[in-house]
């Protein structure tokens, strides 16, 4: 898990008094910003803040980076070579980019049911394909996102996020995660509330719910995938017309949506 955020050459304590760096704590309440000595015990990754900055940048060179580096149990990310004005503005988009990583919960998700969920899900994915990896990552991306725009998502909700990309969308959706869910002894309630998330159709009238996964599902497409879309597809894609309607508050988080 991601839970240190390391500086070096500044003041560490004088810094995080400053604006950037309480949108960032609230933002972040689970990462700690901290000097360089105290990053000792954990795998520390040191990335070029600069590089991350620079235009042109494509975020997918630092991903299998960050995630090979991720497979300890602690890592910390060590930002270094920019200005201080920029640092927070960075360290706050970085954080976004690797949410996953650092997997904030909500009393719902507390506890070793969902840890045991979480592990659950993490072995239906052959995270050495680097086609299943980004499905993985996607995954995690989206109920972190959830969580970013409903604090209070219940269980059912989060669970949805993280296995939504599981099933077939198709009659029956949904089967394959019902079962794995119920075998991992979730109760049934709870099991039956992801299924009806799980396949309800496009065409049915939205739940509150619902739409909270779509919302979701897409700001984790804005944050992990925009760059390689637009190399792909152009600016002038209506991807782009119509995603200011559902970015309020998440722009300064997104920086290649921009």
């Amino acid at each position: 898990m991601l839970r240190q955020l390391l500086l070096s050459e500044l003041d560490v304590e004088a810094l995080k008094a400053e604006r950037g760096w309480a949108e960032l704590a609230a933002r972040f309440p689970a990462v700690a910003v901290q000097a360089l000595a105290s990053g000792e015990g954990a795998q520390v990754l040191r990335l070029e803040v600069e590089e991350w900055r620079a235009p042109g940048f494509d975020p997918f060179t630092w991903d299998p980076r960050v995630f090979t580096a991720a497979g300890m149990e602690r890592l910390a990310l060590h930002l270094v070579g920019t200005e201080e004005a920029g640092l927070a503005r960075s360290a706050l988009e970085i954080l976004t980019r690797y949410q996953g990583l650092v997997g904030q919960r909500n009393a719902d998700s507390a506890g070793s049911l969902f840890d045991h969920l979480l592990e659950r899900h993490r072995a239906q994915y052959a995270l050495d394909q680097p086609q299943a990896c980004a499905r993985y990552q996607h995954a995690l991306d989206t109920w972190q996102w959830v969580l970013w725009l409903e604090p209070q998502a219940d269980l059912a909700t989060q669970l949805a996020a993280l296995f939504h990309d599981l099933d077939v969308p198709e009659p029956g959706a949904g089967e394959q995660t019902h079962a794995l869910l119920t075998e991992a002894g979730l109760d049934a309630a709870t099991c039956e509330a992801v299924r009806e998330l799980l396949r309800a159709p496009e065409s049915s009238p939205r739940g509150r719910r619902q739409a909270l996964l779509e919302e979701a599902d897409g700001l984790s497409f804005l944050s992990l995938s925009t760059e390689g879309f637009r190399q792909h597809f152009g600016p002038a894609h209506r991807c782009w017309r119509g995603a200011p309607k559902w970015l309020p508050g998440t722009r300064p988080l997104l920086p290649f949506a921009s």
